[in-house]
């Protein structure tokens, strides 16, 4: 059988970096990669090609959602053939997965996939932000059997207190880890297996109207430089922007989490598809279109479409 693990959070909260570490205590297996973004074009995959297991990718929405659920379960099927050891699959920022645990305990469906739990990665400097106007949050919280609250040397004691406080509100029964750069051991696989023996009570699956989401063409002609001061124009009114853009100096990856922006070169391959575009995502309230469209009017020419 193939064991299965999720790993959840949302927007920011450190799961590509939180993923690498993880896939190293399966050293010697087969594992297979299964990423899922909510943009048009993924960004993860990309930044996670290079770790030596089987990668798939399922953009354009949650892999929980109806949209989306018929490519996640032929992901699945066609992974019998390949018979991994271990299926990773990193879910969306953005995606609900309450129906996760009901998805495979269905008899019969995926006989071959023993589905190990939920890892939830929570932001310690922004979650109680997050918690408070994303609906997702708590339903990622509801669905995990472990939380790790990462980013823990960015906040202070009490930024920590607050979402530590947070998360056993809600839920109480969770086992919790602490970390910094998605440091993890071992010890995590011994908890989750211990969490399973009383996993959590199903909660209802409801959409979350709180999101919204852009994609931002960029054109080729802009620097580095208008970039990143392009993206500050609009990130304080978004949960997250990302993408891979071609520059006059080459490809950087934008990689936005608040008001946060980072703009590095990136010389690794990227597959054309995935240039040009940036994925950016905000709530209920934040207005985020008409800053984008201000954004285009001080940099003319370097956004070609807002889709």
């Amino acid at each position: 059988m193939s064991r299965l693990y999720l790993i959840t959070g949302f927007l920011g909260a450190g799961k590509t970096t939180f993923l690498k570490n993880f896939i190293r205590l399966f050293a010697g297996q087969k594992i297979q990669l299964i990423v899922n973004e909510f943009g048009k074009e993924g960004v993860d995959g990309a930044l996670l090609s290079d770790l030596g297991a089987f990668l798939e990718e399922i953009s354009g929405g949650s892999v929980f959602c109806s949209c989306r659920l018929d490519q996640f379960e032929k992901v699945l099927r066609e992974s019998e053939a390949l018979s991994p050891d271990v299926i990773l699959v990193e879910a969306s920022g953005l995606s609900d997965p309450t129906g996760v645990r009901k998805l495979f305990a269905q008899s019969g469906r995926f006989p071959w996939i023993d589905y190990r739990g939920a890892v939830c990665l929570v932001d310690a400097v922004r979650f109680p932000k997050l918690y408070a106007t994303a609906r997702t949050c708590q339903k990622q919280l509801a669905s995990s059997d472990l939380a790790v609250v990462n980013k823990t040397d960015c906040a202070s004691p009490e930024q920590l207190a607050e979402t530590l406080s947070l998360i056993k509100g809600q839920r109480p029964d969770l086992p919790l880890l602490q970390t910094s750069f998605g440091q993890i051991g071992e010890e995590i696989l011994s908890m989750l297996d211990k969490a399973r023996e009383n996993p959590p009570e199903e909660m209802p699956l409801t959409a979350d109207l709180t999101l919204r989401k852009l994609m931002v063409r960029v054109s080729p002609e802009i620097t580095p430089y208008e970039l990143r001061k392009m993206i500050e124009m609009f990130a304080e009114d978004t949960f997250r922007v990302k993408g891979f853009v071609r520059t006059t100096e080459g490809i950087f990856l934008a990689d936005c989490v608040g008001n946060v922006v980072s703009v590095e070169r990136w010389d690794k391959e990227v597959p054309e598809s995935h240039l040009g575009w940036l994925n950016v995502l905000s709530g209920a309230g934040m207005p985020v279109g008409k800053a984008v469209k201000e954004a285009a009017r001080w940099y003319p020419g370097k956004i070609l479409a807002i889709e």
